[in-house]
């Protein structure tokens, strides 16, 4: 159990609570189902992890198909390509440049609440993987209208390059609506849940 007190230089708490429940695999699809459930509103079914990431595959194509739709910007669907990210329409772009706002700020969030980034719950194989699954419980409310909000300007205003919308948007957003403070609260939140 965590301490309210300011966090130190030394304090470790948190880590290791998060080392346990990563360590018990019905801790760990308990705290994914939390993340789901955080994100989506929706407890998934007590399931293997790989059938629930398959459920939010499919809610995540549906979020961005209708965030588009809220946002008037055209939607062939999610598409990158790691080695050439600027080749795709700009709607992706921003979704990419927006999810590295993302994965920044909830790195900064692990970072302050010294937990482990390797030690997801959701994703397993990146060196980040505590980072993805705490930027993806951000995905709808904070990367998606970032991403698209900056479309749409960007659509209005093609002499500014995508990605400088999507800062702009990304700045005012994370200001406003206190992402990184939501994020180091969410992550408080769901190591206590696991208790």
């Amino acid at each position: 159990m965590y301490s309210a007190q300011p966090l130190g230089p030394d304090w470790s708490a948190l880590a290791r609570r998060q080392t346990n429940l990563w360590a018990d695999e019905a801790s760990r699809i308990f705290i994914a189902r939390a993340m789901y459930a955080k994100r989506m509103g929706e407890i998934f079914p007590n399931l293997e992890l790989s059938v629930l990431r398959g459920m939010e595959g499919a809610r995540a194509r549906e979020m961005y198909f209708l965030m588009a739709h809220k946002f008037g910007i055209p939607w062939k669907g999610r598409n990158y390509d790691r080695k050439n990210p600027e080749g795709t329409d700009i709607p992706n772009q921003a979704l990419n440049h927006a999810a590295t706002v993302a994965y920044a700020a909830s790195s900064i969030a692990v970072a302050a609440t010294r937990t482990i980034p390797q030690l997801g719950f959701i994703h397993e194989d990146s060196g980040q993987s505590f980072i993805l699954d705490i930027a993806d419980i951000f995905r709808d409310t904070f990367t998606l209208p970032v991403a698209f909000g900056a479309s749409k300007q960007f659509f209005r205003e093609q002499g500014v390059s995508i990605e400088r919308h999507v800062r702009k948007h990304a700045g005012v957003t994370l200001r406003r609506q206190g992402i990184i403070s939501k994020m180091i609260d969410m992550i408080k939140d769901l190591l206590e849940e696991g208790a």
